[in-house]
């Protein structure tokens, strides 16, 4: 069985990063710093942005509509039928598409949506999260009034959750499931089967599968990753299934607070109302940045490539020292450091000598019901800097553990 069944421990709801500024304060960095803990994208601004913003300045001066401009909404739906073949109309241009500021705050509220619309008796209810998860995912939970619960993501079902081992009984209590593919931060891509049957266990035990596809445009050449939806549309329909997307990865535009929900027309219908009270708008101007974006594919393919520099400086510094391949999809490495004393101890050895900031595994999960925490063996690297920075760091990793 890998699901944990019980509440995911305190630990869950504190900021990883936090957590990591604690382990290593006492500590001065062994040589010049270099920080791989954040995935935040570090390549150039796309340089089609400034002058939009420029053309579109006026539009900060007026409120923004929670559902979004209509260009924004029909730009989206042409770049998901583009991208992940999807036919024209399954995709509700005026119900099916909403703005976000990033994904995280979509993720974040779509959990609230999700529990006011669910229709279950247990006075237990439930919102599943891949093992290790996105702190966004457990915070949705726990604003929900959710148990959240932990399934496990390990090397024994190729990082991705086993659906398969989940009991009838945690089922028939369970609000929505996210699932995130590529993993954040194995890697892992699903199937269309994977989404094919992750769609089937939602409709069947009605709760909502919230699909978190933040990494879908960073991928290995070759390994482009199937999206949900058109998984949901060879169904004939997008019932309880919803997609999270944003420039933040594709585009190099962490801090441009841009994203967007697509699936499900008759949830996110009724989430717009919710929104339109507690949720933030996405500005005009942001808005033309991203019908922009999502009209260019040439930046995110050269995007794609400064990453699998970075990955083939990897396999060459690295080898296969700690279990590394090469993951298909996102821009983290996942070492197995087990044999070292596992992610934290590596990590803060890591900063002492080596200089390298690096985030223990056991902070992007949580300990479950076995009492084990199932990415304490490992340590999560951002491929993030440049790869003269990279390389460097990496080649550090290596003199200082081996």
């Amino acid at each position: 069985m890998t699901s944990d069944k019980a509440r995911a421990s305190t630990d869950a709801f504190v900021s990883p990063f936090q957590r990591l500024n604690d382990l290593l304060a006492p500590h001065a960095p062994g040589r010049a710093p270099i920080n791989l803990t954040v995935g935040e994208p570090r390549h150039a601004v796309p340089s089609f942005v400034a002058p939009v913003l420029a053309r579109e300045i006026d539009g900060f001066g007026r409120y923004p509509a929670i559902k979004g401009t209509d260009a924004f909404r029909r730009t989206v739906a042409d770049w998901l039928a583009a991208r992940f073949g999807l036919s024209t109309g399954t995709v509700d241009v005026d119900r099916g598409i909403l703005p976000l500021n990033g994904s995280r705050e979509g993720l974040f509220y779509a959990a609230l949506e999700a529990r006011r619309r669910w229709t279950g008796t247990s006075d237990r209810p439930a919102i599943l999260l891949p093992n290790p998860f996105y702190q966004a995912y457990a915070a949705g939970a726990v604003a929900a009034g959710c148990e959240a619960v932990m399934v496990d993501a390990g090397p024994e079902t190729g990082f991705l959750p086993d659906l398969a081992a989940l009991p009838d009984e945690l089922l028939a209590r369970t609000v929505a499931l996210y699932y995130a593919s590529p993993a954040n931060p194995q890697g892992a891509v699903a199937s269309r089967a994977d989404w094919a049957a992750a769609i089937a266990l939602a409709r069947r035990h009605g709760f909502m599968l919230f699909a978190d596809e933040c990494y879908s445009e960073i991928y290995r050449e070759g390994m482009r990753p199937d999206g949900v939806l058109a998984a949901a549309e060879a169904t004939g329909s997008l019932d309880r299934v919803v997609a999270f997307n944003s420039l933040s990865k594709r585009s190099n535009l962490p801090g441009l607070r841009c994203g967007f929900a697509a699936g499900d027309p008759d949830f996110l219908a009724r989430w717009v109302a919710f929104r339109n009270m507690a949720a933030p708008q996405v500005p005009g101007p942001i808005q033309a940045v991203a019908v922009a974006a999502f009209s260019d594919e040439a930046h995110v393919a050269e995007n794609r490539r400064l990453y699998d520099a970075k990955f083939a400086a990897a396999t060459r510094i690295l080898g296969k020292r700690w279990g590394y391949e090469t993951p298909p999809g996102g821009f983290f490495l996942w070492l197995d450091v087990a044999a070292l004393g596992g992610g934290e101890v590596v990590a803060e050895r890591l900063w002492r000598e080596a200089g390298v900031r690096t985030i223990p595994g056991g902070y992007l999960s949580a300990t479950g019901a076995k009492g084990t925490n199932p990415g304490d063996p490992y340590l999560r690297i951002a491929m993030v800097e440049s790869l003269a920075l990279t390389e460097e760091a990496l080649a550090r990793i290596v003199e200082t553990l081996g």
